[in-house]
C-alpha cells in the first residue's frame, strides 16, 4: 500500500513539474526565408551577383552562336577555320564552366556571411523571447514529424526581426 501511494506521489508530482515547463520550437529555415532582413539580404546578394550573371549569360550566347556557326557552315569551311571555331568554342566553353563554378561558389560564400549575421540577430531575438515570457526551452526544428502550433514560436521571431 505504501509503494502505491508514494507512486502515485511521485507522478502526481512529475505531472505539476511537467505543467510548469514551457517549451517552445523555432524554424530557422523559414526565418531566414520569410524575415525582412534574410528578403533585404537576398536583394542585396542579387544586386551584387546581377553584373556577374549578365556576363556568364553573354558567354552562353556567344558560345551558342559559334555551336550555330560550326553547325552550319562546317561543310563548306576550310579545316583550319573549322579547328579554330572549335578551339574558340572549346575555350569558351571552358571559361563559361570555370565563371559559374566560381560564380556558385562566391555565392555560397556570400549567402553564409549573410546568414551567420541573420543568425546570430535571429539568436538574441529568440533570448530575448525566452526571458520575457518565460521559456524554460526553445529548441530549433527543421523538419519535425508533428509539432503543436501553440509552441511554434517562429512567426513572433520573424515579427522581432521584421521590428527590429
Amino acid at each position: 500500500m505504501m509503494v502505491v501511494v508514494t507512486a502515485t506521489f511521485v507522478s502526481l508530482t512529475s505531472v505539476a513539474l511537467a505543467s510548469d515547463i514551457k517549451i517552445g520550437v523555432v524554424n530557422t529555415e523559414k526565418i531566414l526565408r520569410e524575415s525582412l532582413p534574410a528578403i533585404q539580404a537576398q536583394r542585396k546578394i542579387e544586386q551584387e551577383f546581377m553584373p556577374r550573371d549578365e556576363d556568364i549569360k553573354k558567354m552562353a550566347v556567344q558560345a551558342k552562336t559559334l555551336q550555330d556557326k560550326l553547325e552550319k557552315n562546317s561543310i563548306t569551311m576550310k579545316d583550319t577555320e573549322r579547328r579554330g571555331l572549335e578551339r574558340d568554342l572549346a575555350n569558351l566553353s571552358r571559361e563559361y564552366q570555370r565563371a559559374q563554378r566560381q560564380m556558385r561558389e562566391d555565392l555560397s560564400v556570400r549567402q553564409n556571411e549573410e546568414y551567420s549575421v541573420i543568425l546570430e540577430r535571429t539568436n538574441k531575438a529568440i533570448s530575448k523571447i525566452a526571458e520575457t515570457e518565460k521559456y524554460d526551452l526553445i529548441l530549433q526544428l527543421q523538419d519535425s514529424v508533428y509539432r503543436s502550433h501553440r509552441i511554434d514560436i517562429t512567426d513572433q521571431v520573424i515579427k522581432a526581426l521584421d521590428n527590429d
